[in-house]
């Protein structure tokens, strides 16, 4: 039986077995990294194959005897404990009821379900509700880090009532990535969907980031000529300090470009095809619904919605091909005429931190308006816990920066973190770096939809004298929609204005 014991702040369960249904990449990094903290790991999966492997690996490694396969859902649930824990990997979408459905005339009262996959929010919530009229506590848990972080210890993002989570963070904590001071990279993001909304808006600001990276890579290799090791050696010098001290998607970056076959010697990265069709196959659904989010909660957010759009563009190459065929030709990136190239490289870090920084702002923007219409209760300070480390987002620079804006989130009236001032400095600083970077970039043709739309969002989000002025008056012009007078709303808050002009009769 699941003992109940005593943790550091909270009263909760010693979890001893567990059960994984979904041993993909995961799911299956995820049975290792329990198994090999002792707890006995019963699988389920329609491939006998992944489950093989699983196993194979852990008699590999010396802890075999701790997990088992199963073939139903019966003999899974005999395996357990009481109460029983069940973590889900799995896809998105209708897997997941189906799944629940067929677990449920083995689940009794106190029953625990951690629900580790990308799922949507609303499932998340729609699921607690079936669950909780039987007794049964389910928990959204976002999992960040990719797969070898789901084998050493990922960044995991729970989101429940607070018993649950008591319940069962002593077990997460256990097997969570930890910070440089060792603490786990985990903790109460919020009540009902928060889990999976907190790490849908990640997956958000994750896009942004690499979106920026990634343009900045192209600048190097085709507009400044520099060689993979080169660009390696630059990315490894920017991850070592500075304002992008510590960032994971730098770090790898650096990784990426030096990395060679070492069957064929060829570099892995000349050999991968400029396509990025994951929201289009449906394995990922969080970027999407970021986007969504910001929209629907009126939340500009163009660092995360341009890089979303240029995944899409990117994933349909044959679509691009045949645009190029019909435009008779592209617009290829050119070399860059720098007079200064350590200088201009300069400007490039400075651009491409200042773009990560916008898509925090507005992913966490997005996360405090939805926070505040739905009262998740979300703890802003255990989100920058959870992504100290383990999560694709880390980024040592940031978290510091926004640590003692995060530290009193309680006391503000909004998180909106273009009102903080050590988040506006850096923001401000930026803007020049991200200016020459994105004039360059244009007259060279070179793609670059996050750094410009990056820049653009600090521009229009600090200006009282935009072009809107004269989009406004052509609304009401056709549509009789209205409009305020300057000088006349000094709230200048979003209602409907006052006045109308007939620019023209009916």
């Amino acid at each position: 039986m699941a003992d109940m014991t005593k943790n550091s702040s909270s009263e909760g369960l010693d979890i001893k077995k567990v059960a994984v249904i979904g041993c993909g990449s995961m799911g299956g990094g995820m049975a290792l990294l329990f198994a090999e903290k002792g707890i006995s790991v019963s699988l389920q999966d329609p491939s006998t194959e992944a489950m093989d492997i699983i196993i194979k690996q852990a008699k590999e490694e010396g802890f075999g005897d701790k997990i088992s396969k199963h073939s139903d859902q019966k003999s899974l649930c005999e395996s357990l404990d009481s109460p029983k824990v069940l973590i889900f990997s799995l896809p998105h979408g209708s897997v997941g009821d189906g799944v629940l459905s067929g677990l449920m005339p083995y689940l009794e009262k106190g029953d625990i379900i951690i629900d580790c996959g990308n799922e949507h929010w609303k499932n998340t919530e729609r699921r607690q509700g079936k669950c909780v009229t039987r007794g049964i506590r389910y928990v959204g848990c976002g999992v960040s880090g990719g797969y070898q972080a789901a084998r050493r210890g990922p960044s995991m993002c729970p989101g429940a009532d607070d018993q649950t989570l008591d319940l069962v963070l002593p077990f997460l904590r256990k097997v969570a990535a930890k910070d440089p001071q060792g603490r786990p990279c985990v903790g109460k993001a919020g009540t009902g969907g928060a889990g999976h909304y907190v790490k849908m808006i990640h997956n958000g600001i994750e896009h942004g980031m690499m979106s920026a990276i990634s343009e900045a890579w192209g600048i190097m290799r085709t507009g400044l000529g520099m060689s993979e090791d080169d660009i390696g050696e630059v990315l490894e010098k920017w991850n070592s300090k500075g304002e992008l001290e510590g960032t994971f998607l730098v770090k790898i970056g650096a990784d990426i470009c030096r990395t060679k076959d070492p069957k064929t010697g060829e570099r892995v990265l000349d050999t991968v095809e400029d396509k990025v069709v994951q929201d289009i196959t449906g394995e990922e659904g969080t970027g999407i619904w970021s986007n969504e989010e910001a929209v629907g909660e009126h939340i500009p957010a163009p660092t995360l919605s341009s890089a979303h759009y240029f995944r899409l563009a990117s994933a349909d190459r044959a679509q691009r091909a045949r645009a190029q065929k019909a435009f008779g030709g592209d617009f290829p990136a050119q070399k860059l005429d720098i007079q200064d190239k350590d200088k201009f490289l300069e400007d490039l870090r400075v651009a491409t931190y200042t773009a990560c920084l916008a898509a925090y702002v507005q992913g966490i923007n997005v996360i405090d308006r939805k926070n505040r219409e739905v009262h998740w209760n979300i703890d802003f300070t255990e989100v920058l816990q959870i992504w100290r480390a383990g999560c694709i987002i880390q980024a040592d620079y940031i978290a510091s920066l926004l640590e003692p804006i995060f530290a009193e989130y309680r006391s503000k009236d909004t998180m909106n973190l273009l009102f903080e001032k050590t988040v506006a400095s850096d923001l401000k600083k930026g803007q020049p770096a991200l200016k020459r970077v994105v004039v360059q970039a244009v007259l060279g043709d070179h793609v670059i939809p996050a750094i410009s739309n990056s820049l653009d969002y600090i521009k229009y989000q600090t200006g009282l004298e935009l072009p809107t002025q004269f989009y406004e008056a052509e609304l009401d012009y056709f549509g009789k929609h209205m409009y305020d007078k300057k000088g006349e709303d000094p709230e200048g808050a979003p209602t409907t204005g006052k006045y109308h002009f007939e620019w023209k009769k009916a």
